[in-house]
């Protein structure tokens, strides 16, 4: 209780270290009362907070937030109806300088632990007492083995990881992240992003899903390394929420990074409305787009802006899309060929399997709750960054690690949310020090004393 109670003094007073917390701390006699120590009492050494922290781990600093959370629910601060998602870049505590091979670093962290197994032939896999495998490695490596450990590296990239924390993004096809051969020394976890002023550095993305009351509750905070896109966690996320805290939400609101086919069909196949613009990735500033195409339903075929048919030409389970061709000696006489394609096989159109979805959440944005939400979108989500990142340290974090990064962010929502209960319960802005103390707090087991 005591360490928790000077991390809500870390958080309040915008401090950015153990060290300066302790200082704040024996020297304001306010704060040795609200830690309960006193005037004569030694105070715990600054080092034994970092300790405490790695020994705690981060289930129980979402266990804190969660706390936080059943009592705002228990006011009445939560409301459930609509849910907006939003995402926003937090720097990292490590330089872009810090960045080297990935290859090299994983091989000399196998050679960090190669002491113990030193029975083991060089290039083999050995098994710890815990059951993990060991790569031993030897000191130079061949341009095969740099490509298959770096191979195994990017296969391992999984957001979600085995001990139930995030981890890193996995990635897919041919597609090469920076971070999938390159990695910083000093955090291991952060990857390069680019700044809002257009800089490249390292850093995550804090995930938020925040209740559209008016208390403007966060119900579920996540750190991810900046990699990952914001529309990978997003269902887990919204699933978290919905049957953590027993909701049944109405609507969710996001930006056009979250209008993907994927969230928005699991979306609206939970009866939910999904109040998402498209995302627009894939298409051709200049060029006709699918919507510009008549969709003839009964003969299964599209109607160019020309005047000419496109037929079917093939279907993809995979990626779940009916394709549809024009003649190719069609588009080459076509008037309307430099708005449309550049192709010499003629134009291709693109039909999901889900259209049918897609054109009932295309049918939203005309409607005035959709716009209701995408204003109250500016308003629920973003000032909830702007808050941490201005006030509460959320530029950047101090610690270093996607674990430790992780507690950082839960105990920043969880104080955010902390000063909402608050002011339910009087505890706002007095007009002298000792304003506060003439506040009484509600009978928690009276049925109204929370009533608005």
């Amino acid at each position: 209780m005591v360490f928790f109670k000077l991390q809500l003094v870390l958080f309040f007073e915008g401090l950015r270290s153990e060290r300066q917390l302790m200082r704040v701390v024996a020297d304001r006699l306010s704060l040795r009362w609200y830690v309960g120590y006193d005037l004569s009492d030694a105070l715990p050494d600054h080092s034994s907070l970092t300790r405490i922290r790695e020994r705690f781990g981060l289930a129980v600093f979402r266990r804190f937030f969660e706390q936080i959370v059943e009592q705002c629910i228990a006011a009445g601060l939560v409301c459930g109806h609509d849910l907006y998602i939003d995402a926003t870049k937090v720097g990292a505590n490590a330089d872009l300088d810090s960045l080297q091979p990935r290859f090299a670093v994983e091989a000399h962290l196998a050679q960090l632990f190669a002491a113990d197994h030193r029975d083991a032939p060089h290039g083999d896999a050995s098994e710890t007492e815990s059951g993990s495998t060991l790569i031993v490695l030897p000191t130079e490596l061949t341009d095969q083995a740099r490509a298959d450990l770096a191979a195994q590296a990017s296969a391992c990239h999984d957001w979600l990881g085995r001990a139930g924390r995030p981890n890193r993004a996995m990635s897919r096809g041919t597609y090469r992240r920076t971070a999938d051969f390159r990695v910083s020394t000093t955090d291991l976890d952060a990857s390069p992003m680019v700044s809002g002023s257009g800089q490249t550095c390292l850093g995550y993305q804090d995930h938020y899903v925040v209740d559209g009351g008016r208390a403007r509750i966060t119900l579920a905070a996540l750190v991810a390394p900046a990699e990952v896109q914001e529309t990978q966690p997003a269902l887990d996320l919204l699933w978290h929420v919905r049957f953590r805290w027993k909701l049944r939400p109405r609507q969710i609101t996001g930006d056009a990074k979250y209008g993907t086919v994927a969230n928005l069909v699991a979306i609206e196949d939970q009866r939910i409305r999904a109040y998402m613009p498209l995302s627009e990735v894939g298409r051709r500033p200049g060029t006709f787009g699918e919507q510009d195409f008549a969709y003839d339903a009964a003969a299964d075929a599209y109607h160019c802006p020309g005047g000419q048919t496109l037929r079917f030409l093939s279907q993809c389970d995979t990626t779940r899309r009916r394709i549809s061709l024009a003649p190719a000696a069609t588009c080459s006489i076509c008037q309307l060929r430099s708005q449309c394609t550049t192709s010499r096989r003629g134009r291709r159109i693109s039909r999901s399997l889900d259209a049918d979805t897609l054109d009932r959440v295309r049918g939203y944005h005309q409607t005035k709750p959709y716009a209701t939400a995408m204003r109250k979108r500016r308003v629920w989500g973003e000032p909830r960054f702007a808050e941490a990142k201005d006030w509460h340290g959320l530029r950047r974090f101090r610690l270093r690690g996607l674990e430790k990064v992780n507690s950082e962010a839960l105990l920043i929502a969880a104080g955010q949310n902390l000063k909402r209960l608050l002011t339910r319960w009087g505890w706002g802005r007095r007009p002298f020090p000792g304003g506060a103390a003439g506040v009484v707090l509600p009978d928690p087991s009276s049925r109204f004393a929370l009533a608005p």
